[in-house]
């Protein structure tokens, strides 16, 4: 049976009653409730997020085995290191951090998925997360080229923990791009861990791998109180965090 969250209630069931891999809804938690900052914020810190479509309630999920990209595991394949390098080098080329997080999370939710005829990322979702942004704790990276916004993602920060929500590319690689960098700066500020949620080949073969749920609740136990960045920013000398052989020129170059 799935709980039904009242407006009032901030409190989750215990994550052993999501459903079963043998379910059609394979880890649906519960339903209902809605997307207020503090929710949202007592759903993470236990491993649980909102997922749903249009015209549903807000279902609430725990999946295990969990998807989790470990940033030690990160893969840098050879034409992905040539993507960075060149991207790195070009002028006008550059990463930044929340300077246009609107702009990411509405071309996430408006960019077609292949097999899928629609959205998750619903109204209700832009507004919560925006919402959340403004709080503090949600972030996006962002790949420029030229002045554009090619490519990037969004995702939540609690503590020494990453929750990546989704990406988007108008450019060839350009969130392969964003997301190296968000590897790269957890790397240098101390953050082992990034929630993929889902599997996916995608994210298995940047690294990604699944974990049982009670290993990735007992990291979320170890991390989402601890110290976490101080400064969103990203400077030119982070990229060394993937490319240890990153030239002071380069980096130089995407520092200015």
């Amino acid at each position: 049976m799935i709980r039904w969250l009242a407006a009032h209630d901030l409190h989750f069931p215990d994550t052993a009653q999501a459903l079963g891999p043998d379910s059609e809804a394979a880890g649906l938690l519960a339903a209902g409730g809605d997307l207020r900052v503090e929710r949202l914020r007592a759903a993470y810190r236990r491993g649980i997020f909102p997922w749903f479509a249009r015209g549903q309630p807000p279902l609430w999920w725990s999946p295990d085995p969990r998807m989790v990209l470990q940033v030690a595991d990160f893969k840098v394949s050879r034409s992905l290191r040539k993507t960075l390098q060149r991207f790195i080098r070009t002028p006008g080329c550059e990463i930044r951090i929340d300077s246009a997080f609107d702009r990411v999370i509405g071309n996430c939710s408006a960019t077609p998925r292949p097999g899928q005829d629609d959205t998750w990322i619903v109204p209700e979702m832009v507004a919560a997360y925006t919402a959340w942004h403004r709080a503090g704790q949600v972030h996006s990276f962002e790949c420029w080229m030229a002045g554009e916004l090619v490519g990037g993602l969004y995702g939540v920060n609690l503590g020494r923990m990453f929750f990546g929500e989704s990406m988007f590319a108008h450019r060839t690689d350009a969130s392969k791009i964003a997301l190296a960098a968000l590897v790269a700066f957890c790397r240098e500020h101390g953050i082992a861990w990034i929630d993929c949620q889902q599997q996916t080949s995608h994210l298995a073969s940047l690294g990604a791998a699944p974990v049982p749920r009670a290993v990735f609740e007992a990291h979320l136990r170890e991390t989402v109180d601890a110290p976490g960045p101080q400064a969103w920013t990203y400077h030119g000398s982070t990229w060394r965090q993937v490319l240890p052989l990153l030239d002071d020129g380069a980096a130089a170059q995407q520092s200015a």
